[in-house]
């Protein structure tokens, strides 16, 4: 049965949304073993927003960017991406993995990964070819495109990881904990790369992280749920000077209050007015 309801975005609490997650709530299994993922939830992202979704392990983190990606179905509710409802895939999003090692092709070259996704594309090889060369330029990678990835350390595997995201030319791009193994000095340098790529390719990114200071450092807006099934806690706008900065950003006791707002909220505080 086709569905025929209007899209959400056309509400005037959603004007121009690039996403609108519409009462969305998804369980696993059925009967006394069933899983609540997620109850009720629903939010909605402006163009070039950059939104952080914390919450507690097994909050529904990665089911909700799953359903996002329209990889996962909901069990009610509806996700829209540029006003249409997503039943698979939608066109114009990408998404990076936490896993890098195994979301990268090992037997093909730096150059074959990040081109991967424009198989079957209308460009020509010379436009591939440029696509490609611009998207490792963009995250610092000019001169690795004819290694493999097991010659790069695991940050340069990211940033590969993204590479091939970018080459895809998404409007929205969709993060599952993509830092989370790598060390903390590479950490804050993917931090600084992903906030520098939203500005250049005027992205809307949503960023799934356990870590609670990347969260408030990166992000417009944060989104704490809670324990499962997950809904909105609280929507945080994180009102930060710009542009970031690793050293004078981490200082500024708005950001030291906000972390520890947030880190309330995770730990079972209630939000303050």
């Amino acid at each position: 049965m086709t569905d025929t309801r209007t899209s959400p975005t056309t509400t005037p609490g959603n004007p121009g949304a690039v996403v609108v997650v519409d009462h969305v709530s998804h369980t696993y299994g059925s009967g006394p073993g069933a899983h609540h993922a997620i109850s009720d939830l629903a939010f909605s992202v402006q163009p070039r927003e950059f939104v952080s979704i914390v919450g507690p392990s097994g909050a529904g983190k990665t089911t909700l960017l799953r359903t996002l990606a329209g990889l996962l179905q909901p069990s009610s509710g509806g996700v829209w991406v540029g006003g249409k409802r997503i039943t698979g895939v939608p066109e114009g999003m990408a998404m990076v993995f936490q896993d890098y090692s195994r979301s990268l092709l090992p037997w093909l070259s730096v150059e074959k990964n990040v081109a991967f996704p424009l198989a079957g594309s209308k460009q020509s090889k010379e436009e591939r070819r440029a696509i490609v060369a611009e998207a490792l330029d963009a995250v610092g990678l000019t001169g690795f495109g004819k290694r493999y990835p097991w010659q790069l350390s695991g940050g340069m595997q990211q940033r590969v990881a993204i590479a091939r995201a970018l080459a895809y030319r998404p409007k929205l791009l969709l993060m599952d904990e993509p830092f989370a193994s790598v060390d903390a000095q590479t950490r804050e340098g993917l931090e600084d790369l992903v906030l520098k790529i939203r500005d250049t390719y005027d992205m809307t990114i949503l960023f799934v992280t356990h870590d609670i200071d990347e969260s408030v450092y990166l992000a417009n807006r944060v989104l704490v749920l809670s324990r499962p099934p997950a809904h909105l806690v609280e929507d945080i706008r994180i009102h930060l000077p710009e542009p970031r900065d690793q050293i004078t950003t981490r200082e500024n006791p708005d950001f030291v209050h906000l972390r520890g707002h947030v880190a309330r909220l995770i730990h079972g505080g209630e939000p303050t007015a």
